[in-house]
């Protein structure tokens, strides 16, 4: 287990340049799943498609693995979590909905940029500063 969480040996540069990308989209995705986690079970209403236990896990993955992106701890599992939620988000939005991929109203953009910014973490590592570093080093 300790060499799953074992972080990747990067530059320092690179380093403070996924602290960065870490601090605000884990930022982001904590407000972002902040209302989700207070109903977490029925955050899509009454007439969800989806089940409750998959509402559920959406708003662990994005209150949850946004705060986990923050401490840099627990990334891979964190960062698997999100890339997830984030693929049923892009084919939802793009082959359920037919959303186009940019758009003034509802585009699938935004999960694929977080999908992107999850499989970084997940091949990269969270970085020098982070928990995972400092704890499995």
């Amino acid at each position: 287990m300790k060499k799953f969480f074992r972080p990747l040996a990067v530059p320092d540069r690179t380093s403070r340049g996924l602290l960065l990308v870490r601090l605000l989209a884990g930022v982001a995705f904590m407000i972002h799943g902040w209302a989700k986690i207070q109903a977490p079970f029925g955050w899509m209403g009454p007439d969800a498609p989806v089940p409750g236990f998959l509402q559920a896990l959406a708003a662990i993955s994005e209150f949850g693995g946004g705060l986990a992106w923050v401490l840099g701890l627990l990334m891979p599992l964190a960062s698997l979590g999100i890339a997830c939620t984030m693929a049923v988000a892009i084919y939802f939005h793009s082959m359920v909905r037919g959303d186009p991929f940019v758009g003034s109203g509802a585009s699938y953009e935004l999960a694929s940029v977080y999908f992107a910014i999850a499989l970084l973490f997940i091949l990269s590592g969270p970085g020098r500063y982070s928990a995972d570093h400092n704890i499995f080093r």
